[in-house]
């Protein structure tokens, strides 16, 4: 397949692979593409040929990626519409380009995409990287901070990082998730106190507090553990359901064998006629 002379959209930097071995490796990068809003795939002499249907498979579904990718014969063809580029290297290069990390990469290419240009990103072989005369067909050099012992990156894992750097540059806040945790009323503090008194009955009733002088120890104790966390309203009523399943039933008298109301050994025990809870505890 040759290269195309159609112009896609500035929408992102293109990932570019040079010489890349494995289908499956293409695979995985376009699915990383996706991940993240990136969509223009360059292949320079991918070994194996392409089309391939493993670098399809591997895409898991990201086949707009996959359709689009445009083949070419040598790097310089490959990057010669972009205005500018960064190779990826864990290593150091004998040059006078910038070294930039991931984050700072991230915002660079997003300024400049802004202001209409078109960038690029430069990936390696699976097995080592660029030449260097390769890595002087880019403008700047973007490398990870990965423990120098063990530096090497999957190129998928590698355009993962960048991709992800990419999309979280253009967010109006940077720690912003794309959905978060329920909002919730807060309980109020009668609500609190409610499940106060109704904890302290119940373990009042099963002979918790002891010795009696402690109790109001106990209390505070018990007060301060559950007034920590700052419960909302709908976590006070899952809080009271287990209290109250856990008072109703025991193992000698199961959920499913009766109802509550069958016996009187059933009810909270801090509800239950004084002679039948004293009979339960003794």
């Amino acid at each position: 397949m040759q290269a195309s002379n159609d112009i896609l959209p500035a929408t992102g930097p293109a990932i570019i692979l040079v010489e890349p071995q494995l289908g499956e490796n293409i695979g995985m990068v376009a699915r990383a593409m996706a991940n993240f809003g990136l969509s223009e795939l360059r292949l320079v002499n991918p070994r194996d040929g392409w089309p391939s249907e493993k670098a399809r498979a591997a895409a898991s579904r990201a086949d707009h990626v996959i359709d689009a990718a445009r083949v070419y014969g040598d790097l310089a063809s490959a990057v010669a519409d972009l205005n500018f580029v960064f190779a990826t290297t864990a290593r150091a290069r004998d040059n006078f380009k910038p070294v930039r990390g991931p984050v700072e990469a991230g915002r660079a290419l997003r300024a400049r995409q802004r202001s209409g240009q078109r960038t690029g990103i430069l990936f390696g072989r699976e097995r080592f990287g660029l030449y260097n005369d390769e890595v002087g067909l880019a403008d700047e050099i973007v490398t990870f901070p990965v423990d120098p012992a063990f530096s090497s990156l999957n190129i998928a894992q590698a355009a993962l990082l960048m991709s992800y750097e990419w999309m979280k540059s253009g967010l109006e806040d940077e720690t912003k998730t794309n959905f978060s945790s329920p909002d919730m009323m807060p309980a109020t503090k009668e609500q609190l106190h409610g499940l106060f008194a109704y904890l302290e009955g119940a373990l009042e009733a099963r002979g918790y507090f002891r010795p009696a002088a402690k109790k109001p120890k106990m209390v505070d104790n018990l007060r301060a553990v559950l007034t920590r966390a700052g419960f909302a309203e709908p976590e006070l009523k899952v809080l009271r359901g287990i209290i109250s399943s856990l008072d109703r039933f025991s193992p000698a008298m199961p959920r499913g064998d009766g109802s509550p109301g069958d016996d009187p050994r059933r009810l909270p025990a801090a509800a239950r006629p004084a002679k039948a809870a004293d009979k339960d505890q003794a």
